[in-house]
């Protein structure tokens, strides 16, 4: 099984991309970038590591699908309810399909997967809607939109008061050349759009921030 994961691949000549599953259990590489940490923890122990952070509950907004491996840990929690993911890429749904690791995305009937651009998609949620957001983009040179205020507005709004946004946050040298003062600057645009009690989460290299 593991070998044949590693050699599911292929490129879109609308997108101009490589979609490949690389290893077991796998993760996403989208034109030789990884979607998870899949070096010093597998990409499921990577998921874990959100999920203990954020601790979701009730309704949850998952930002990008990906393989799913969010929206699947998620939902397996007693206490959450319903879990939305939104991913623009027919490309990563398929592919997620190939993998037997993302076999409850499909099959949970607490999962609703949305085939849109969140950027836009985001914009048709009710406010303070969601219990939970967690907020995992690809690194900021492929999707720059999704680390924007504007973007940040929309996340705060739909959020519900008091709950909690989890936002993935790359560690300096993985985002390009944003990547030296990436999360400075993601932490000085939460505060300026209403979060607060922000902090950076080692552990799940990410950012939790409330409303």
């Amino acid at each position: 099984m593991a070998e044949k994961q590693k050699k599911k691949q292929w490129f879109s000549k609308e997108t101009n991309r490589l979609y490949q599953l690389y290893g077991d259990p796998p993760t996403l590489k989208i034109s030789g970038v990884p979607m998870h940490r899949h070096i010093k923890m597998t990409p499921l122990e990577d998921t874990e590591t959100k999920i203990n952070a954020l601790k979701p509950y009730g309704i949850v907004l998952d930002t990008c699908t990906g393989l799913g491996y969010t929206a699947i840990y998620s939902a397996r929690l007693e206490e959450v309810k319903k879990v939305i993911t939104v991913e623009k890429d027919k490309n990563v749904i398929e592919i997620a399909r190939m993998n037997s690791y993302s076999k409850e995305l499909f099959e949970n009937k607490k999962i609703e997967i949305v085939n849109a651009n969140v950027f836009e998609k985001i914009k048709e949620f009710d406010d303070n809607y969601f219990d939970c957001i967690v907020h995992d983009p690809p690194t900021f040179n492929l999707a720059s939109e999704l680390y924007s205020g504007a973007f940040y507005k929309e996340l705060f709004r739909v959020l519900k008061k008091n709950c909690s946004l989890w936002h993935y946050c790359p560690e300096p040298g993985k985002a390009g050349k944003q990547g030296s003062n990436l999360k400075e600057k993601v932490i000085k645009n939460l505060g300026s759009v209403g979060f607060k009690n922000i902090i950076h989460n080692n552990k799940s290299a990410g950012i939790l921030a409330r409303k």
